[in-house]
Order: structure tokens, then C-alpha cells, then sequence
């Protein structure tokens, strides 16, 4: 393991920008040192943006973020950290099972919608295909 990465290793590594770990830097998620103008990550540092990406990869808010990476360095750490992370999964998990049942109810509403408006084509002898914009059953 490496003892320092510098901004454009983490950058590369993790495909985000110098803007970004820098955001991270002022919202005081990532602490590098300083030689001159060179910020230097520690192996933490870049533990710590790894679980900051796959945070938001999962879609929760920085601040929850913070909170789930903070409560390592806090009593009881390490499990108060896990629990604490079983919690926000648990909810997020919730959130997006809601969403998914939304996102169903209405897709079963549009495809409803849709085989009325077919019905009523064919009963006044209207084409759909035609009038969408199809041929022969294949997408314009």
C-alpha cells in the first residue's frame, strides 16, 4: 500500500474530477496533508473516499454520509458504525422498494391507457400503427 496519493492518482483511480475531492476536502470528509501546494491523501483518505462514492452510489445524502464514516472514530465505533449503516440500508432499501411499487403502478396504468386508445382505434376502424407512426409492428 502506498504511503501518500496525490489528487490526480485518486482522481484517475476513482474516475471523479480535482473539483470533486476537493468538495470533499472543504466538507471536511477527506483530510490530506500539505507539502507546499501539493495535497497528499493517506491510505485513509482514500478508504474514505471510496465509502463517500459508493455512499452516493447508493444514493444517500452527504450528510448522511458523514455520519456513518464519522461514527468509526466514536464510541462504539467500528459496530456502532455497522449498525448505524444497517439502519440508513435498511431505510434507503425501503425508499427505493416505495419508488419501484410507484414506478409499477404506473406503468401498469400507462399500458391500461394504451389498450383502451387501441380498442377504441379499431372499433372506429383507425390503423394505431399507422397513426403512431408504425409499420408492420416495428418502432419509427
Amino acid at each position: 500500500m502506498q504511503a501518500y496519493y496525490t489528487i490526480s492518482q485518486l482522481t484517475q483511480e476513482f474516475g471523479i474530477t480535482t473539483r470533486t475531492l476537493r468538495f470533499y476536502e472543504q466538507e471536511g470528509l477527506v483530510k490530506p496533508m500539505r507539502r507546499g501546494r501539493q495535497r497528499l491523501f493517506r491510505p485513509g483518505d482514500r478508504t474514505r473516499l471510496k465509502l463517500i462514492l459508493r455512499g452516493k452510489r447508493l444514493g444517500f445524502s452527504l450528510a448522511e454520509i458523514r455520519d456513518i464514516i464519522t461514527m468509526y472514530d466514536k464510541a462504539p465505533g467500528e459496530i456502532g458504525q455497522l449498525a448505524h449503516l444497517m439502519k440508513r440500508i435498511s431505510s434507503r432499501r425501503a425508499e427505493l422498494l416505495e419508488k419501484r411499487r410507484d414506478i409499477d403502478l404506473t406503468l401498469a396504468e400507462l399500458d391500461a391507457v394504451e389498450e383502451g386508445c387501441l380498442e377504441r382505434m379499431k372499433e372506429i376502424g383507425a390503423d394505431p400503427r399507422e397513426l403512431i407512426g408504425e409499420k408492420e409492428g416495428t418502432p419509427s
